[in-house]
Formats: C-alpha cells, sequence, structure tokens
C-alpha cells in the first residue's frame, strides 16, 4: 500500500526561517514520497511570486493568526497537517515594547493551538515552534533549558507565554530556543536587515563602525536551523510511538559578542578590522532592556538529534559564498 504523503503546515511561511524551511521541504522526500506542503502568510495581501515559483505545488494560505481567520480554510482545501511549523512572530524586540498587545497576540499561537486542538485525531500532529534565546535573563553564560527563564523584555516575555501555553494545550509539540538566525538570502528576498549582510555593507564602505563589545549569543546558520526542524520531522513520521514533548536550545556552537561577529566578517572579506569600534550596549538608547549573555548550551540538542551546528566562521563564509 501506497504511502499517503506527509502533510506539513509552513506558518509565517514567508518569513525569512519560513522560506527557507519551504526550501529544505521541497528538495526531500519521506520515504520516497514528496512532502505536500502547505504555508500562511499575513503581511501582503498576495504570497510572494517568486516563493510560489521557487516551491511549485505548494499551497499558500491568507491567515491572520491574532483571530484564526484563514484557520478553516486550510482545514477545507488542504485538510489535518500531519506537522506544523510555527515560524511566525513579532520578533522585533523594540516594536513588541511598543505595542505589548499585539505582540503578545501574534507571538503567543492562541488561534492556531486552538485550531490544531480542534482536529479529531489532533495526537497524530506534531507542533514545531519556534521560540527564543530572550526567555533567558542573561547574566550568566551558556544557558541550559533547565535554567530558569526570566526575560527581561516584551518580546521574550511573550515567547516564554508561548512556550507555557503550548507545553500545557499540545499533544505534542517540539519548542526551539533559536538564537540569532543568520545565512543567505531567502527565495522571495526578506525586507528586513539580515545580520551578516547589514554587517558585510557597512565595513564595505571603509569608515569606522561601532559594535557592542557587552551582548553575547550563540548565532546559528540557518539550514542548521532547517537541518534540525527537518530531523525532528522525521523522528516523528518514523517513530511508532506518537509521542513527543521536546523542549530544545538552538545555537551555534560558538559564543560571540557584536564586535567578534564583525572582526569574523571583516577577517574573511580582507577588510580593516580596524574599523570596528567597540562600545558598551548601555551607551545606546535602543527603546528595550536587552539580556546581556544568552549564550546556550546545545548538548541536549547534539545529543537528541545528533546535529552538531556549523561553526560561525564557517557559517559566515558560506553565507557570503566565500569558498
Amino acid at each position: 500500500m501506497e504511502r499517503a504523503a506527509t502533510k506539513v503546515l509552513v506558518v509565517g511561511g514567508t518569513g525569512y526561517l519560513g522560506q527557507h524551511v519551504l526550501e529544505g521541504l521541497s528538495k526531500i522526500a519521506d520515504d520516497g514520497v514528496p512532502y505536500d506542503l502547505a504555508f500562511t502568510y499575513h503581511s501582503t495581501p498576495n504570497p510572494p511570486p517568486l516563493l510560489l515559483a521557487g516551491v511549485p505545488q505548494c499551497l499558500a494560505f491568507h491567515v491572520d493568526l491574532r483571530t484564526g481567520d484563514g484557520l478553516e480554510t486550510v482545514s477545507r482545501r488542504f485538510g489535518q497537517p500531519n506537522i506544523v511549523v510555527n515560524c511566525a512572530a513579532i520578533s522585533v524586540p523594540r516594536v513588541c515594547e511598543k505595542d505589548p498587545d499585539a505582540a503578545m497576540a501574534v507571538n503567543v499561537p492562541s488561534a492556531l493551538v486552538n485550531w490544531i486542538s480542534s482536529f479529531q485525531d489532533r495526537d497524530a500532529l506534531l507542533l514545531i515552534h519556534l521560540s527564543t534565546d530572550q526567555v533567558y535573563a542573561g547574566v550568566k553564560s551558556f544557558y541550559k533549558e533547565e535554567d530558569e527563564a526570566a526575560p527581561v523584555n516584551v518580546y521574550g516575555k511573550s515567547k516564554m507565554a508561548a512556550e507555557k501555553f503550548i507545553s500545557e494545550k499540545c499533544s505534542n509539540y517540539a519548542i526551539l530556543r533559536s538564537s540569532i538566525i543568520y545565512g543567505p538570502q531567502t527565495i522571495s528576498p526578506v525586507p528586513k536587515s539580515l545580520p551578516i549582510q547589514w554587517i558585510d555593507g557597512v565595513l564595505s564602505k571603509g569608515e569606522p563602525v561601532e559594535f557592542f563589545h557587552d551582548e553575547f549569543r550563540c548565532p546559528v546558520y540557518v539550514k542548521d536551523v532547517v537541518t534540525v526542524i527537518l530531523s525532528l520531522i522525521h523522528r516523528w513520521r518514523s517513530e511508532g510511538d506518537k509521542q513527543m514533548k521536546l523542549l530544545l536550545n538552538l545555537a551555534g556552537p560558538n559564543r560571540v559578542s557584536r564586535v567578534e561577529m564583525a572582526e569574523v566578517v571583516a577577517k574573511v572579506r580582507g577588510y580593516n578590522a580596524s574599523l570596528i569600534k567597540p562600545v558598551s550596549a548601555s551607551s545606546v538608547d535602543r527603546g528595550v532592556s536587552s539580556p546581556a549573555d544568552i549564550s546556550m548550551d546545545i548538548s541536549n540538542l547534539v545529543q537528541a538529534l545528533g546535529i552538531r551546528p556549523t561553526p560561525f566562521q564557517d557559517g559566515v563564509k558560506s553565507t557570503l559564498e566565500i569558498a
């Protein structure tokens, strides 16, 4: 008997990570059967033509996560997904700080989870949800998943609330606390500034640029994030007992400041590193509290999935297409 195609719905499919996830899913198969793909979008009236062309046979649905409008259309036209990957978020901390209600409404996916719970066969559905390293307070290095989550800004608090809601309401889930995601541009270019490309752009001008020396993250290469998601999907589809309740830090192996990130870009590009001027994060009013050190321990990720994320310098070279 031929195996039915695995249905995967990518929520926030036109964003940076969402597009990379769709591209990754479109290139592989589940036991020889291509995935049945769909994605949601919201910020534009229509889905990007370049994305539709790049991921053919993929259905697109306009969905408002705040209200759930559009999800019933997904049910009718696509059916019950086997996997939902939620990449949608208001992820700019300053924006969240200015409008906490909107941040909570979008970042806590209550309408999406209630829709998932409405399916008769909801226990056969896995939700993979992207959270953030900003759930941690930032007062130590290399946080583990079991360390206290004490976010210092609205963005972190909204993602923490989402984790709690999902773990209480969903039968099966994998929550991924992601660091800064970097990598190449998407099929349909996203309007937001990408971190490595931005650093490359300002350093290429040959003028002094200030970077923070006292905030630390573990940036993760986007294709590693996709690999983790694909690995979780494969595990979910191949394991007989249908239960998954996972919380994993998702980060690169290197703890770096913004200065160190810029120094790596300068090194691989051959720019003058003396243009990089270290300043304290406290010297700039960004309109939002920012945790100082939210580097993460990824030993659970490595152990659970056997995936070793790309070293930062190697990821920068791949991003900038430097051999």
